[in-house]
C-alpha cells in the first residue's frame, strides 16, 4: 500500500498509475470548481460538475486514509500511532485533509455551508504534489532553503524602511490632508505601495516636502525590491553550477553485489543492521523478507530466513580474478579425493565447499563427495602491455 500511494519507480506500473491518476483527479476537480463559477455552464452542466467534484473528493478521502494507514513506512523511526499523527500534522497531511473534509461538513452543519465552501481553495495546494515528480521544480525549494538567511535579511531591511517611511510621511502630510493620512497605518499603506512599486494612487502626498520624500523613497524601493530577486537568481545559478560540477567531476564506481540467506545459527540473526560489523568498503544493500524488499535502516532487526543482498567496491588490481562453481557428479574424477590430491593449477584454489546446507571451509584433508558445490578461485596474470593499456 505504501509503495502504491507514494511516488513509485518508473517500472512500478501500479504505483505510477496511482500517481498520475491522483494528479488527474486534482486537475479535474479544480477544473470543475472553475467552470461552476460561470452561470451559463453551471445552469447547463451543474449536475455533471457536482458528480465530478463528488467523485474526486471521495478519492481524496480514500487517499488520505491510505496514507494514514501506511504512515509507519514513511516514518519508520516512530510507532504506528506516532507516524500517523506525524503525517496528519504535516503540511501535506493538513492539505490532504482540507481537500475533502469541507465537502462533507455541510451535511452535518448546514448553517456553515458558505464558510465551508471557502476551504475548497485548499485543493489548489494539492498541485504542489505535481512538483515532486520533477526535479527541476524541486530546485526552487532548494534555492529558497539555501538563501533563506539572505532573504530574511532583505525582508527585514524592507520592513524597517517601510516603518520609518510611514512615520515620516504621516508627520509631513497629516496637517495638509488629515482625512487621508489619519494615522500611522495610513502611512504604512502608502509606504508599501510605494516601496513595492505598485502605486495604487489612492494615497499620495500633496506637499512639496512629501513629494520630495516620495521621490527618494521610490528610488530606494526599486533597489530594495531588486535585492531578493538578485539573491534568488544567484541561488539558481549556484544550484545549476553545482549540478554541473557533480556531473563533470564525480567519478562513478561500479558496485558488486552478493546475496545469501540467514540460517538459524548465523551470528547476524537477532541483531539490528546498525549492530553488525561490516568492513568499510561493504554495505548492506537490501533485505528480502518473504515477498517484501526492505531497505535496511540501522533499527531493522535481522531474522532467520532473511535474504541479504550486500554490495562492495569492485576488486581493483592488475590481475584478473575469476570465481567458478562446479557441482560434482557421481562420475566426477574429484569424488573421493582429498583437496591436497587434486590435480589443479597452482593459480587455482578451492575457496569454499557447500555440502547440502552446510558450508565447509576447505582443508587439505577434506574428501570431496558427489553433489558437493566447489567454488574455485582462478587467477591469471595480465601482460604488462595490457596493464599499461588499462591505466
Amino acid at each position: 500500500m505504501f509503495e502504491i500511494v507514494e511516488i513509485g519507480a518508473s517500472d512500478d506500473f501500479g504505483s505510477r498509475f496511482y500517481d498520475f491518476f491522483g494528479v488527474f483527479c486534482v486537475l479535474v476537480n479544480l477544473a470543475a470548481i472553475i467552470l461552476s463559477t460561470f452561470e451559463g455552464i453551471r445552469a447547463q452542466y451543474g449536475q455533471a460538475l457536482t458528480f465530478i467534484e463528488t467523485a474526486t473528493v471521495i478519492f481524496f478521502a480514500i487517499d488520505y486514509v491510505l496514507r494514514i494507514i501506511s504512515a509507519g513506512y514513511l516514518y519508520p523511526e516512530k510507532t504506528a500511532g506516532g507516524a500517523s499523527l506525524r503525517y496528519m500534522t504535516s503540511f501535506t497531511g493538513i492539505v490532504d485533509l482540507l481537500s475533502f473534509l469541507p465537502f462533507f461538513l455541510p451535511f452535518f452543519f448546514p448553517e456553515g455551508a458558505i464558510a465551508f465552501r471557502l476551504f475548497r481553495l485548499a485543493r489548489v495546494f494539492r498541485l504542489f504534489r505535481i512538483g515532486v515528480y520533477y526535479d527541476s521544480l524541486n530546485v526552487i525549494t532548494e534555492v529558497l532553503k539555501s538563501k533563506r538567511q539572505q532573504l530574511l535579511s532583505s525582508v527585514y531591511i524592507i520592513l524597517v524602511l517601510m516603518l520609518a517611511a510611514s512615520l515620516c510621511m504621516y508627520s509631513i502630510e497629516n496637517r495638509a490632508q488629515p482625512e487621508v493620512f489619519r494615522n500611522a497605518f495610513s502611512g504604512i499603506w502608502w509606504a508599501v505601495s510605494t516601496l513595492l512599486t505598485v502605486g495604487y494612487g489612492d494615497i499620495y502626498p500633496i506637499t512639496a516636502a512629501g513629494k520630495a520624500f516620495s521621490i527618494i523613497l521610490t528610488f530606494l524601493g526599486v533597489g530594495l525590491v531588486a535585492i531578493p530577486t538578485g539573491i534568488i537568481s544567484a541561488g539558481f545559478v549556484e544550484q545549476y553550477g553545482l549540478a554541473k560540477r557533480r556531473a563533470d567531476y564525480l567519478k562513478e564506481t561500479d558496485v558488486n553485489f552478493i546475496k545469501f540467506r540467514l540460517g538459524k545459527s548465523d551470528a547476524w540473526v537477532g541483531k539490528t543492521a546498525g549492530e553488525i560489523d561490516l568492513p568499510e568498503s561493504a554495505m548492506l544493500a537490501v533485505v528480502r523478507r518473504g515477498n517484501d524488499m526492505i531497505l535496511p535502516t540501522p533499527e531493522l532487526k535481522l531474522q532467520e530466513g532473511d535474504g541479504i543482498v550486500m554490495g562492495a567496491a569492485p576488486y581493483n588490481d592488475y590481475q584478473d580474478v575469476e570465481l567458478r562453481e562446479i557441482i560434482l557428479s557421481e562420475r566426477n574424477q574429484w569424488v573421493g579425493q582429498r583437496l591436497e590430491d587434486l590435480d589443479i593449477s597452482r593459480k587455482t584454489m578451492v575457496v569454499l565447499v557447500r555440502r547440502g546446507e552446510r558450508i565447509i571451509t576447505p582443508q587439505n584433508a577434506l574428501t570431496l563427495q558427489a553433489g558437493d558445490k566447489v567454488i574455485l578461485f582462478d587467477r591469471r596474470d595480465v601482460p604488462k602491455e595490457e596493464v599499461l593499456t588499462q591505466v
